[in-house]
Protein backbone atom coordinates (compact mmCIF):
# COMPACT_ATOMS: atom_id res chain seq x y z
CA UNK A 1 0.00 0.00 0.00
CA UNK A 2 1.61 3.41 -1.00
CA UNK A 3 1.92 5.46 1.98
CA UNK A 4 -0.56 8.71 2.21
CA UNK A 5 0.83 12.36 1.95
CA UNK A 6 1.28 13.87 5.54
CA UNK A 7 -0.99 17.73 5.70
CA UNK A 8 2.83 18.79 5.54
CA UNK A 9 3.46 17.66 1.75
CA UNK A 10 -0.01 18.32 0.84
CA UNK A 11 0.00 21.87 1.80
CA UNK A 12 3.13 22.54 -0.13
CA UNK A 13 2.31 21.12 -3.76
CA UNK A 14 -0.52 23.04 -3.40
CA UNK A 15 1.40 26.09 -2.31
CA UNK A 16 3.94 25.67 -5.10
CA UNK A 17 1.14 25.11 -7.90
CA UNK A 18 -0.63 28.71 -7.13
CA UNK A 19 2.56 30.19 -7.12
CA UNK A 20 3.14 28.88 -10.65
CA UNK A 21 -0.72 30.10 -11.57
CA UNK A 22 -0.17 33.17 -10.29
CA UNK A 23 2.98 33.81 -12.51
CA UNK A 24 1.70 32.41 -15.43
CA UNK A 25 -0.73 34.47 -14.85
CA UNK A 26 1.41 37.76 -14.50
CA UNK A 27 3.24 36.65 -17.71
CA UNK A 28 -0.07 36.48 -19.87
CA UNK A 29 -1.11 40.34 -18.27
CA UNK A 30 2.27 41.45 -19.07
CA UNK A 31 1.77 40.19 -22.82
CA UNK A 32 -1.45 41.61 -23.08
CA UNK A 33 0.31 45.23 -22.05
CA UNK A 34 2.76 44.36 -23.75
CA UNK A 35 0.44 43.97 -27.33
CA UNK A 36 -1.81 46.48 -26.49
CA UNK A 37 1.01 49.07 -26.01
CA UNK A 38 2.78 48.14 -29.62
CA UNK A 39 -0.99 48.20 -30.72
CA UNK A 40 -1.40 51.58 -29.64
CA UNK A 41 1.88 52.59 -30.76
CA UNK A 42 1.55 51.55 -34.34
CA UNK A 43 -2.10 53.20 -34.20
CA UNK A 44 -0.65 56.28 -33.45
CA UNK A 45 2.10 56.15 -35.80
CA UNK A 46 -0.28 55.58 -38.41
CA UNK A 47 -2.60 58.06 -37.18
CA UNK A 48 0.73 60.55 -37.48
CA UNK A 49 1.29 59.10 -41.18
CA UNK A 50 -2.47 59.63 -41.82
CA UNK A 51 -2.58 63.17 -40.92
CA UNK A 52 0.46 63.97 -42.37
CA UNK A 53 -0.19 62.36 -45.97
CA UNK A 54 -3.81 64.65 -45.80
CA UNK A 55 -1.71 67.66 -44.61
CA UNK A 56 0.97 67.07 -47.69
CA UNK A 57 -1.55 65.87 -50.73
CA UNK A 58 -3.27 68.90 -51.21
CA UNK A 59 -0.27 70.81 -51.93
CA UNK A 60 2.11 68.13 -54.22
CA UNK A 61 2.38 69.86 -57.51
CA UNK A 62 0.15 69.14 -60.81
CA UNK A 63 2.65 66.33 -62.44
CA UNK A 64 -0.08 65.99 -65.76
CA UNK A 65 2.29 67.99 -67.42
CA UNK A 66 5.11 65.36 -67.34
CA UNK A 67 2.97 63.17 -69.38
CA UNK A 68 3.72 65.80 -72.28
CA UNK A 69 7.23 66.19 -71.77
CA UNK A 70 8.83 69.29 -73.16
CA UNK A 71 12.03 70.40 -71.49
CA UNK A 72 14.12 72.91 -71.84
CA UNK A 73 15.86 73.07 -74.90
CA UNK A 74 18.67 75.48 -76.55
CA UNK A 75 18.83 77.57 -79.77
CA UNK A 76 20.77 75.59 -82.28
CA UNK A 77 22.46 77.21 -85.32
CA UNK A 78 24.01 74.43 -87.78
CA UNK A 79 25.53 75.16 -91.44
CA UNK A 80 23.92 73.85 -94.75
CA UNK A 81 24.93 70.17 -94.31
CA UNK A 82 23.73 70.32 -90.69
CA UNK A 83 27.10 70.73 -88.35
CA UNK A 84 26.36 72.92 -85.44
CA UNK A 85 27.83 76.47 -85.33
CA UNK A 86 26.36 77.80 -82.22
CA UNK A 87 24.40 76.91 -79.17
CA UNK A 88 22.52 79.26 -76.96
CA UNK A 89 20.83 78.81 -74.08
CA UNK A 90 20.94 77.74 -70.40
CA UNK A 91 20.60 74.24 -69.96
CA UNK A 92 22.73 72.05 -73.05
CA UNK A 93 20.23 69.66 -73.93
CA UNK A 94 19.33 67.19 -76.84
CA UNK A 95 15.91 65.72 -76.63
CA UNK A 96 16.09 62.34 -77.26
CA UNK A 97 13.10 59.43 -76.78
CA UNK A 98 13.73 56.55 -75.05
CA UNK A 99 13.40 54.09 -78.11
CA UNK A 100 16.32 55.94 -79.34
CA UNK A 101 18.34 55.91 -76.50
CA UNK A 102 20.81 52.93 -76.69
CA UNK A 103 20.27 49.88 -74.78
CA UNK A 104 24.02 49.91 -73.10
CA UNK A 105 23.34 53.36 -71.73
CA UNK A 106 20.05 52.88 -70.13
CA UNK A 107 21.15 49.52 -68.86
CA UNK A 108 24.64 51.05 -67.32
CA UNK A 109 21.87 53.67 -65.77
CA UNK A 110 20.00 51.21 -64.19
CA UNK A 111 22.55 48.94 -63.25
CA UNK A 112 24.23 51.58 -60.39
CA UNK A 113 20.92 53.76 -60.08
CA UNK A 114 18.20 51.74 -60.00
CA UNK A 115 18.76 47.56 -61.09
CA UNK A 116 15.05 47.01 -59.90
CA UNK A 117 13.22 49.67 -61.80
CA UNK A 118 10.94 47.70 -63.74
CA UNK A 119 10.45 45.54 -60.65
CA UNK A 120 9.20 48.13 -57.94
CA UNK A 121 6.01 50.71 -57.75
CA UNK A 122 8.34 53.43 -57.27
CA UNK A 123 9.90 53.06 -53.72
CA UNK A 124 12.09 49.66 -53.37
CA UNK A 125 11.53 48.62 -50.19
CA UNK A 126 14.16 45.84 -50.69
CA UNK A 127 16.71 48.13 -51.68
CA UNK A 128 15.63 50.52 -48.70
CA UNK A 129 16.39 47.14 -46.32
CA UNK A 130 19.48 46.20 -48.41
CA UNK A 131 21.16 50.19 -48.08
CA UNK A 132 20.19 49.83 -44.22
CA UNK A 133 22.45 47.00 -43.64
CA UNK A 134 24.97 48.10 -45.73
CA UNK A 135 24.99 51.37 -44.02
CA UNK A 136 25.66 49.37 -40.37
CA UNK A 137 29.17 50.12 -38.98
CA UNK A 138 29.77 52.82 -41.95
CA UNK A 139 30.40 56.58 -41.93
CA UNK A 140 29.52 57.15 -45.31
CA UNK A 141 25.93 56.26 -45.83
CA UNK A 142 24.53 54.72 -49.10
CA UNK A 143 21.28 56.01 -50.92
CA UNK A 144 18.30 53.81 -51.57
CA UNK A 145 16.26 56.49 -53.96
CA UNK A 146 14.76 55.04 -57.18
CA UNK A 147 14.91 56.42 -60.35
CA UNK A 148 11.08 57.44 -60.02
CA UNK A 149 12.27 59.44 -56.77
CA UNK A 150 14.76 61.02 -58.31
CA UNK A 151 12.91 62.14 -60.92
CA UNK A 152 10.22 63.85 -58.69
CA UNK A 153 13.30 65.75 -56.87
CA UNK A 154 15.09 66.85 -59.89
CA UNK A 155 11.84 68.07 -61.64
CA UNK A 156 9.47 69.35 -58.39
CA UNK A 157 11.82 70.08 -55.75
CA UNK A 158 14.88 71.15 -53.63
CA UNK A 159 17.47 69.24 -52.99
CA UNK A 160 17.58 70.04 -49.10
CA UNK A 161 17.32 67.07 -46.89
CA UNK A 162 14.31 67.90 -44.41
CA UNK A 163 11.74 64.97 -43.59
CA UNK A 164 8.68 66.95 -44.78
CA UNK A 165 10.26 66.98 -48.54
CA UNK A 166 10.86 63.08 -48.39
CA UNK A 167 7.17 62.71 -47.35
CA UNK A 168 6.24 65.06 -50.42
CA UNK A 169 9.33 62.72 -52.66
CA UNK A 170 7.62 59.15 -51.74
CA UNK A 171 3.89 60.81 -52.74
CA UNK A 172 5.20 62.50 -56.34
CA UNK A 173 6.72 59.55 -56.34
CA UNK A 174 3.48 57.35 -56.31
CA UNK A 175 1.53 59.84 -58.47
CA UNK A 176 3.98 59.05 -61.28
CA UNK A 177 3.95 55.99 -61.00
CA UNK A 178 0.08 56.00 -61.34
CA UNK A 179 0.31 58.44 -64.10
CA UNK A 180 3.30 57.55 -66.32
CA UNK A 181 4.98 54.18 -67.52
CA UNK A 182 8.06 53.20 -66.99
CA UNK A 183 9.44 53.76 -69.79
CA UNK A 184 7.98 57.17 -69.74
CA UNK A 185 9.92 57.93 -65.83
CA UNK A 186 12.81 56.10 -67.42
CA UNK A 187 13.06 58.73 -70.74
CA UNK A 188 12.06 61.94 -68.73
CA UNK A 189 15.28 60.62 -66.04
CA UNK A 190 17.55 60.30 -69.23
CA UNK A 191 16.94 63.52 -70.45
CA UNK A 192 16.84 66.03 -67.34
CA UNK A 193 19.74 64.64 -65.11
CA UNK A 194 22.69 67.84 -65.00
CA UNK A 195 25.40 65.69 -65.86
CA UNK A 196 28.18 68.70 -65.48
CA UNK A 197 29.44 70.74 -68.31
CA UNK A 198 26.62 72.94 -68.77
CA UNK A 199 24.84 69.27 -70.21
CA UNK A 200 21.27 68.03 -69.19
CA UNK A 201 20.56 64.14 -70.52
CA UNK A 202 22.79 61.84 -71.66
CA UNK A 203 22.76 62.85 -75.17
CA UNK A 204 24.10 66.47 -74.60
CA UNK A 205 26.48 64.77 -72.13
CA UNK A 206 27.78 62.17 -74.83
CA UNK A 207 28.46 64.89 -77.35
CA UNK A 208 30.04 67.12 -74.33
CA UNK A 209 32.69 64.84 -72.91
CA UNK A 210 32.88 62.68 -75.94
CA UNK A 211 32.35 64.43 -78.75
CA UNK A 212 29.88 61.93 -80.50
CA UNK A 213 26.35 60.96 -80.57
CA UNK A 214 24.85 59.14 -78.15
CA UNK A 215 23.51 56.12 -80.67
CA UNK A 216 27.18 55.78 -80.90
CA UNK A 217 28.64 55.07 -77.57
CA UNK A 218 30.32 51.89 -76.24
CA UNK A 219 30.07 50.32 -72.78
CA UNK A 220 33.16 51.92 -71.33
CA UNK A 221 31.42 55.37 -72.50
CA UNK A 222 28.54 54.45 -71.02
CA UNK A 223 29.46 53.29 -68.02
CA UNK A 224 31.42 56.67 -67.57
CA UNK A 225 28.57 58.71 -68.26
CA UNK A 226 26.10 56.69 -66.00
CA UNK A 227 29.03 57.88 -62.89
CA UNK A 228 27.78 61.27 -63.15
CA UNK A 229 24.55 61.50 -61.61
CA UNK A 230 25.73 61.02 -58.19
CA UNK A 231 27.56 63.96 -58.30
CA UNK A 232 28.85 65.76 -61.95
CA UNK A 233 31.98 67.71 -60.21
CA UNK A 234 33.34 64.50 -58.40
CA UNK A 235 33.18 62.44 -61.18
CA UNK A 236 34.08 64.72 -64.39
CA UNK A 237 36.08 62.54 -66.37
CA UNK A 238 38.01 66.01 -67.13
CA UNK A 239 38.08 67.67 -64.17
CA UNK A 240 38.63 64.37 -61.97
CA UNK A 241 39.57 61.65 -64.58
CA UNK A 242 41.00 59.47 -61.64
CA UNK A 243 37.65 59.24 -59.59
CA UNK A 244 35.91 58.84 -63.14
CA UNK A 245 37.70 56.03 -63.99
CA UNK A 246 37.00 54.16 -60.44
CA UNK A 247 33.54 54.94 -60.88
CA UNK A 248 33.01 53.88 -64.24
CA UNK A 249 35.24 50.02 -63.58
CA UNK A 250 32.55 49.60 -60.32
CA UNK A 251 29.69 50.34 -63.26
CA UNK A 252 30.96 48.11 -65.42
CA UNK A 253 31.03 45.48 -62.68
CA UNK A 254 27.59 46.37 -61.98
CA UNK A 255 26.45 45.68 -65.45
CA UNK A 256 28.33 42.41 -65.07
CA UNK A 257 26.35 41.28 -62.32
CA UNK A 258 23.18 42.45 -63.57
CA UNK A 259 23.53 40.48 -66.08
CA UNK A 260 23.67 43.78 -68.78
CA UNK A 261 26.86 42.39 -70.19
CA UNK A 262 29.23 39.35 -70.83
CA UNK A 263 32.26 38.80 -68.71
CA UNK A 264 34.49 39.16 -72.26
CA UNK A 265 32.61 42.73 -73.08
CA UNK A 266 33.45 43.69 -69.93
CA UNK A 267 37.07 43.07 -70.06
CA UNK A 268 37.34 44.38 -73.39
CA UNK A 269 35.18 47.75 -71.23
CA UNK A 270 37.38 47.85 -69.12
CA UNK A 271 41.03 47.92 -71.14
CA UNK A 272 39.26 50.66 -73.91
CA UNK A 273 40.79 53.96 -73.26
CA UNK A 274 38.56 56.99 -73.65
CA UNK A 275 39.32 59.98 -75.85
CA UNK A 276 37.41 62.84 -73.66
CA UNK A 277 36.78 66.37 -75.04
CA UNK A 278 39.10 69.04 -73.39
CA UNK A 279 37.33 72.21 -74.61
CA UNK A 280 33.54 73.22 -75.49
CA UNK A 281 33.95 74.12 -79.19
CA UNK A 282 35.78 70.90 -80.54
CA UNK A 283 34.37 70.63 -83.98
CA UNK A 284 32.99 72.76 -84.33
CA UNK A 285 32.36 75.25 -87.60
CA UNK A 286 33.91 78.58 -86.81
CA UNK A 287 31.12 81.14 -88.25
CA UNK A 288 30.60 82.56 -84.50
CA UNK A 289 29.00 86.14 -86.03
CA UNK A 290 26.95 84.43 -88.47
CA UNK A 291 25.39 82.22 -85.28
CA UNK A 292 25.28 85.69 -83.13
CA UNK A 293 23.20 87.48 -85.85
CA UNK A 294 21.17 84.36 -85.70
CA UNK A 295 20.26 84.70 -82.30
CA UNK A 296 19.47 88.34 -82.58
CA UNK A 297 16.98 87.72 -84.89
CA UNK A 298 15.66 85.25 -83.26
CA UNK A 299 15.33 87.11 -80.03
CA UNK A 300 13.79 89.84 -81.42
CA UNK A 301 10.80 87.41 -82.48
CA UNK A 302 10.68 85.33 -79.93
CA UNK A 303 11.92 86.77 -77.25
CA UNK A 304 13.22 84.82 -73.83
CA UNK A 305 11.46 81.85 -75.08
CA UNK A 306 14.55 81.93 -78.13
CA UNK A 307 17.03 79.75 -75.42
CA UNK A 308 14.15 77.39 -73.87
CA UNK A 309 11.34 76.30 -76.78
CA UNK A 310 14.68 74.39 -78.86
CA UNK A 311 14.39 76.44 -81.73
CA UNK A 312 16.48 74.84 -84.99
CA UNK A 313 17.88 77.40 -87.34
CA UNK A 314 19.63 76.05 -90.53
CA UNK A 315 22.36 78.47 -92.31
CA UNK A 316 23.05 78.52 -96.17
CA UNK A 317 26.07 78.67 -94.86
CA UNK A 318 28.95 75.43 -96.26
CA UNK A 319 31.45 74.11 -93.09
CA UNK A 320 33.85 73.71 -95.65
CA UNK A 321 34.14 76.90 -97.41
CA UNK A 322 33.30 78.60 -93.94
CA UNK A 323 36.36 76.63 -92.84
CA UNK A 324 38.71 77.49 -95.52
CA UNK A 325 37.83 80.91 -95.08
CA UNK A 326 38.44 80.90 -91.28
CA UNK A 327 41.79 79.28 -91.65
CA UNK A 328 42.81 82.09 -94.99
CA UNK A 329 41.86 84.51 -92.95
CA UNK A 330 43.70 83.72 -89.67
CA UNK A 331 46.82 82.85 -91.76
CA UNK A 332 46.78 86.06 -93.57
CA UNK A 333 46.89 87.56 -90.32
CA UNK A 334 49.50 85.66 -88.61
CA UNK A 335 51.87 85.75 -91.51
CA UNK A 336 51.23 90.14 -91.44
CA UNK A 337 52.20 89.84 -87.40
CA UNK A 338 55.58 88.08 -88.09
CA UNK A 339 56.24 90.83 -90.92
CA UNK A 340 55.94 93.33 -88.43
CA UNK A 341 58.40 94.49 -85.59
CA UNK A 342 58.66 92.33 -82.44
CA UNK A 343 55.64 94.23 -80.07
CA UNK A 344 57.28 92.14 -76.89
CA UNK A 345 55.42 89.72 -74.70
CA UNK A 346 52.20 89.75 -73.62
CA UNK A 347 52.21 90.24 -70.43
CA UNK A 348 55.09 89.70 -67.86
CA UNK A 349 53.91 87.00 -64.59
CA UNK A 350 55.95 86.28 -61.20
CA UNK A 351 56.21 83.01 -61.37
CA UNK A 352 56.65 80.54 -57.87
CA UNK A 353 59.59 78.74 -56.58
CA UNK A 354 57.41 75.48 -56.05
CA UNK A 355 56.91 72.93 -59.35
CA UNK A 356 53.24 72.39 -58.37
CA UNK A 357 52.67 76.20 -57.63
CA UNK A 358 54.57 77.42 -60.99
CA UNK A 359 52.61 74.73 -62.95
CA UNK A 360 48.99 76.42 -61.89
CA UNK A 361 50.56 79.87 -62.32
CA UNK A 362 51.67 78.88 -66.30
CA UNK A 363 47.82 77.56 -67.00
CA UNK A 364 46.18 80.43 -65.30
CA UNK A 365 48.44 83.38 -67.39
CA UNK A 366 47.70 80.46 -70.16
CA UNK A 367 44.27 80.72 -70.28
CA UNK A 368 43.76 84.56 -70.26
CA UNK A 369 45.74 84.01 -73.53
CA UNK A 370 44.44 81.08 -75.30
CA UNK A 371 45.19 79.85 -78.92
CA UNK A 372 41.60 79.02 -79.80
CA UNK A 373 42.86 75.55 -80.53
CA UNK A 374 44.44 76.54 -83.60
Amino acid sequence: MPAKPTPTESSSDSAGMYSRSTATRWLIRLALWAGGLALAGLASILMIVAIALAVAFPNLPDISDLSDYRPKLPLRVFSAEGNLIGEFGEERRNLTPIQNIPKVMTEAVLAIEDSRFYQHGGVDYLGIVRAGLANLGKAKSQGASTITMQVARNVYLSSEKTFTRKIYEILLTFKLEHLLTKDQILEIYMNQIFLGNRAYGFAAASEAYFGKPLKDITIAEAAMLAGLPKAPSAYNPISNPKRARSRQLHIIDRMLENGFITAEEAANAKKQELIVKSGNNNGRVHAEYVAETVRQLMYAQYGDETYTRGLNVYTTIRASDQDAAYKALRRGIMDYERRQIYRGPEKFVNLPTKPQELEDAIDDALDDHPDNGD
